[in-house]
């Protein structure tokens, strides 16, 4: 197997043990376009579930500090979307992960 599609491919499996830390080494250490490539974009889409994270804080810091009864609904709304979100981007990493390992 080559060496630029395991290390495309370890870019975008590492959400499950190295977060954002491999793609980024990757991206700096390799010379082949390729595998920059590949390794930018698995860059980006580990930070993807990253972005509802102010909003989370946000609703909890406004609905548990001010608010003490009630289901606090913001929160809830803004986790379960971080949850969806990240699950999604879980899957395609996977699936770009074995497609960059198949393609000839």
């Amino acid at each position: 197997m080559e060496t630029r599609k395991v290390l495309s491919a370890l870019s975008y499996f590492s959400i499950m043990f190295a977060g954002f830390i491999f793609p980024l080494i990757v991206f700096f250490a390799s010379e082949d376009m390729e595998v920059k490539r590949h390794a930018k974009r698995a860059f980006l889409s580990h930070l993807i579930p990253l972005v509802p994270v102010p909003f989370i804080v946000v609703a909890g810091v406004t609905q548990f500090a001010v608010n003490d009864q009630g289901i606090p609904f913001l929160f809830l709304a803004a986790a379960g979307i971080t949850i969806i979100l990240l699950l999604i981007v879980f899957i395609w990493n996977i699936i770009k992960g074995v497609k960059v390992l198949i393609q000839e």
